[in-house]
């Protein structure tokens, strides 16, 4: 059966297409999934849905067979964009999974799983289970049975609930799909709205013959960038292959960063919900909470990952949260992320200022950041301690790896899931401090991996 060990993370399944994940293991993970729904919370149904990567649909297909021996119905969706299954989801009150491997390159698959009303499935709330459950396929115990559904044009009307559209300006958007699932769901989004909308890659092709579907790696957005000032366009939107995140290009072809358009929504949610409580994770930059802050709003800071702030948003009623990778997660969407509400949340907030986007993020620009560095070392909580030793008169917390503060700047040392590696990210006033803060911490971490 290979290594489920390789291919279960924190979060979701991943893996080699056809090497770690095939087609028999689809079918056990189906119905070791249907199997702890049902004993979770009694579930009689689950939705089901598949990207664009060639063995998407035999995976899915395999994963509705485990699951109906298991006595569940299986409402198929077909092609989807990982948003779109937690609409499903929550929208029906089912579970649900999807078979993605996001922005990983072309020779990967997986499955993104979630319990019932878009609710996180992670390593500690059941996907442990699941995974132990895999390693065979389970005996039969029903025979549920198979429909199929088609959510484009209700998903596209739930995006938009979002704004009002009568108040939206023309525009003029560039879109690079990178020939992800933005190709379907992002013209049936924009072709209701006043803008003129040019797409980049919209063909469904998970070989992905143009460039990899991670914009969070510039290098992916340089298509972009040049077809924006090309067209003199208002915006660019880069999604990932899933297209549940969404990175954010100006009118001067400037870059927004996640932290950037997590302050900018949360501007916009708390003008129309005062004092409203929003998330932001630890590695985001300072303007976050100073924005929320300043809006009036409550900030709360989390880990890093999906389920952390789920479960804080469901534990607080926050009404937005963001990370600085890109996800942003509403309230109002089952606590889920999407880019495509992200997207237009946007747009309203440049039709209703009158202003460019670069214009808007001007006052957000007020840090530098060093981006995420990674160091390979032997043991990485010998090197964080280590690293907190030297910083140990300045302010410091180990909410997730360990995040030290020294006024005008800081920087958080994660250590990875599944590698030996540690994270850096950090943040200070410019560019020049931060390359000089970076040596600096960058030293520290050297000479702390070579004493381990």
């Amino acid at each position: 059966m290979g290594d489920l060990d390789a291919i279960f993370k924190a979060y979701d399944v991943r893996g080699l297409a056809e090497d770690q994940i095939d087609e028999s293991l689809s079918r056990n993970i189906g119905a070791a999934f249907a199997r702890f729904v049902i004993e979770d919370e009694g579930a009689t149904s689950i939705v089901l849905g598949h990207d664009m990567r060639p063995t998407g649909p035999t995976y899915a297909a395999a994963f509705a067979e485990g699951a109906l021996s298991q006595g569940v119905d299986v409402v198929h969706l077909g092609l989807v964009s990982t948003d779109m299954l937690y609409y499903a989801s929550g929208s029906r009150s089912m579970p649900g999974a999807v078979f993605t491997a996001s922005h990983n390159p072309a020779e990967y698959n997986g499955i993104k799983m979630c319990r019932s009303a878009a609710a996180p499935l992670g390593s500690t709330t059941g996907l442990d289970r699941i995974k132990e459950d895999s390693r065979t396929l389970l005996p039969a115990t029903g025979q549920g049975s198979m429909s199929e559904q088609n959510l484009l044009d209700e998903f596209a009307d739930h995006v938009l609930s979002f704004v009002d559209v009568s108040t939206f300006r023309p525009l003029k958007v560039v879109a690079d799909t990178a020939n992800g699932m933005g190709g379907l769901v992002v013209p049936a989004v924009f072709d209701r709205l006043p803008v003129e909308l040019d797409i980049l890659y919209p063909e469904l092709d998970g070989t992905f013959p143009n460039h990899p579907a991670d914009p969070l790696q510039e290098a992916n957005q340089v298509d972009l960038k040049k077809r924006v000032l090309e067209l003199g366009a208002d915006v660019g939107l880069a999604f990932d292959g899933d297209a549940d995140r969404v990175f954010l290009v100006d009118d001067n072809a400037e870059g927004v960063s996640g932290s950037l358009t997590t302050a900018m929504v949360a501007k916009q949610v708390l003008e129309r919900e005062p004092g409203a409580t929003i998330i932001h994770n630890l590695i985001c930059s300072k303007v976050v909470p100073e924005v929320i802050a300043e809006g009036g709003g409550t900030a709360v800071r989390t880990k890093v990952g999906h389920s952390f702030i789920k479960a804080v948003m469901a534990d607080t009623g926050a009404a937005f949260g963001g990370e600085h990778s890109g996800h942003y997660y509403f309230r109002d969407n089952f606590r889920a992320d999407s880019g495509l509400i992200t997207a237009v949340v946007v747009l309203a907030a440049m039709s209703a200022s009158g202003e460019s986007l670069a214009d808007l993020v001007a006052p957000l620009r007020r840090y530098a950041a060093s981006g995420e560095i990674n160091t390979r070392v032997p043991d990485a909580h010998a090197v964080i301690d280590s690293v907190a030793a030297t910083y140990d008169s300045a302010e410091q917390d180990r909410l997730d790896g360990l995040t030290v503060d020294l006024g005008d700047w800081w920087f958080n040392l994660r250590p990875s899931n599944t590698e030996p590696l540690l994270r850096l990210n950090l943040e200070a006033a410019d560019d020049v401090a931060v390359a000089e803060r970076v040596a600096e911490v960058q030293t520290e971490i050297d000479r702390a991996a070579g004493a381990a």
